[in-house]
Order: C-alpha cells, then structure tokens, then sequence
C-alpha cells in the first residue's frame, strides 16, 4: 500500500481495535464483554486495544475510569497494547492521571498508549466545577504539568512523582479536530489521532472525511521536529460480515438508534436528517464502513487518509452490533481486511486465528 510518510515509514503498520463500551447492558457485563472482546482481538493479532473515557452519559461510552478498566485488561492478556482514546485530560487532576498511567504501564509490561484530548459533551463539565468554554486553556496546563510529572521534574512544593515515567513521554497521543490541534501535536513530537467521523462545517458538508483529515495530516507532518516519526492514528467505522444483507441490517438498527439519541440531544446529525432518512445517507453521514470484506477492502482503499496513517484502528460503534457479530468481525479485519490495508500479524508464522475461534453467526432477532 502507497504511504505518504517518507522517509520516517515504519515497516509495518499496527493494528488496533477501538471499543466505546455500549453493549446494551449493565455497565459490568459491558466491561465483561469489552474485555473479551480485546482478547478476542489479541488472539487475532491485533497490535493495540483502545478504550474511551465518558462521564455520566451511558449512552456516549459508558466507561469514567478507563486506567482502571485498563488495569483489568492488562491482567487478562499478555501482548496486545492498551491506549486510551481518550482520557478526557481538562476533567482530570494531571498528578493523579500521571501517578495512575505510570503504575499501569509498569503492571503491563510497558503495554501503555497514552491518547489525551479536550473532549467530552459540553454538560459534563459543570459536575467538575468547569466551564466547557474553559477546556482548551486547562487542557494545555495539565498536558504540561502532565509531562513535567513523567520527566521526573519537581512538581509545585518540590516533590518529585514516584515512580516517574519518561517512556511515557515518547508515548503520547494528542486527539483533534483542528489544524490547530494537529500542529499542537506535531511540534510536541507526540502521536496525531484522527477520529472515526468529524463534523463538518457549512463550507465543507459534502466533503470526504480524507479530504477534511488529509490537512491535518500534512499540518501535522510539517510541524514535527526534525528526525521525529511520525505516528498517525486512523480511527473508522467498521463492520465486516459474510453475510451482506446481515451487516446492513445491523447497521440500519444502530444507525437509526444513534439518530434517535442525536435527536433527543438537538444535534446537527438530526438536524439533517430525519427517522426515515435512507440507510446509505446515513452510512455516509457516520462515515460507515460495512458489508462484507471485499466490499470493506474496496471501500477503505479508496480513503486516502487512512492511507498514510501509521496507526489503523476500527471500531463498531455507532452500528453497536450484538457481541457475537462483534467478535466476527474482529475475525475478519484480521483475516481479510487488515492485511489488505499493508497490515501483516507480528506474529505471522502463527497459525490462523479463525481455525481456533470460531465465532456463531445468531439470527438477527
């Protein structure tokens, strides 16, 4: 596959599998099914497992203490790498986050990828005492109080942190939006991280989400100190099922359910489209990747962004299909479509994962 990285290409790209935790059930059987999900992905040959942080809302994600989570996964698989993406860092008190991601990463066999962002709905500030409005300004002091922390440099009163983390620092993911936010990660030398799906504003409705993330890519590339790789990670939509008609019943349930929640809150996603909206609207809109995995392959080929990343990584959400489907599909992103994208397992010589998990299709209720 063409990159367009050079002369930082690493060899191969990682693989990674994203999870919002929004099984419809109890918040502990959803961590139960996440966790085994992330094995599943693992046993797969997955490279990385991507967690993320939301507050109150159990619709949104589910999940307030993802270091935690975290911690769980890390005693329940041996290889694969545990990001968060993200911790939502304005919300956070930095000392604590630092102290916690340093004790994981070490319990882990140093398995941490630290993604951070300003994120999270805008209510969901006031809880913490916070101004939505505010999140860009705190984001930028405790992301520094952050890395003077895992440098081991004295903290206000003279204390250093115990254990300090300086592999840490090299491991940084900074989320955005914005050209803004992409230089802010680029100069930093830290990881970019583009989502899944992106709002897109009045000048640029139609436009691709490669051809909004392609800018942020190049502003990212040529912000980066001089003989720093690049690390790019490209989150999407994906569901992959042998049977076509399933995976777009599936997907036609979930979509429709996220248009439902977009509705009750008053966002723009139900401003443009109405309940009866047809589904290959709305896979465009939520830049949905579905089908089976030649149709899957050709679709991902054609995004010129997730080209050039360095990092690939795919989630369900917001199609939130049952477990079972959920676990398939992991099997076939690494079986068909991963490799089709420039991936190859670490470790190759392994036999192939699907012979050892077989994984039942149940009938779409």
């Amino acid at each position: 596959m063409n990159q367009s990285l050079s002369p930082h290409s690493p060899p191969r790209k990682r693989l990674g599998f994203f999870s919002r935790l929004l099984d419809p059930t109890s918040a502990a059987e959803r961590y139960r099914l996440v966790t085994a999900q992330i094995q599943h992905a693992e046993a797969h040959g997955f490279d990385t497992a991507w967690v993320a942080q939301h507050h109150f809302h159990e619709a949104e994600g589910g999940l307030p203490a993802p270091l935690v989570f975290l911690s769980h996964v890390a005693a329940r698989t041996q290889r694969i790498r545990l990001g968060t993406g993200i911790v939502t860092l304005p919300m956070e008190n930095p000392i604590r986050v630092a102290e916690d991601a340093v004790v994981l990463d070490l319990l882990s066999g140093g398995r941490l990828e630290f993604g951070v962002g300003t994120g999270g709905t805008p209510e969901s500030f006031s809880a913490f005492g916070l101004r939505s409005d505010d999140r860009a300004r705190i984001y930028a002091q405790h992301l520094a109080v952050l890395r003077n922390a895992w440098a081991g440099l004295p903290l206000p009163g003279g204390d250093r942190l115990y254990p300090a983390g300086p592999q840490l620092l090299s491991r940084i993911w900074q989320a955005t939006f914005s050209a803004a936010g992409a230089e802010r990660a680029g100069l930093a030398g830290d990881g970019l991280m583009l989502s899944r799906t992106q709002p897109r504003s009045a000048e640029v409705t139609g436009a691709s989400l490669a051809e909004i993330q392609n800018p942020l890519i190049d502003t990212y590339l040529a912000a980066l100190p001089a003989g720093t790789a690049p690390r790019i990670l490209g989150s999407r939509t994906l569901f992959v099922a042998e049977d076509r008609q399933r995976a777009l019943q599936l997907a036609d349930v979930g979509l429709r359910r996220s248009l439902a929640r977009a509705a009750a809150a008053a966002s723009g996603q139900a401003a443009r489209f109405g309940p009866d909206a047809p589904l290959a609207q709305l896979l465009a809109a939520y830049d949905v990747h579905v089908g089976t995995p030649d149709e899957v392959i050709a679709s991902l080929r054609a995004d010129s962004a997730l080209a050039r990343a360095t990092d690939i990584s795919f989630q369900v959400h917001a199609i939130d299909p049952p477990h079972a489907d959920i676990l398939r599909s992991i099997a076939l992103t690494a079986q068909y479509v991963a490799p089709a994208l420039g991936w190859q397992r670490e470790d190759a010589l392994a036999p192939q994962a699907t012979a050892s998990f077989p994984v039942p299709v149940p009938a779409l209720a």
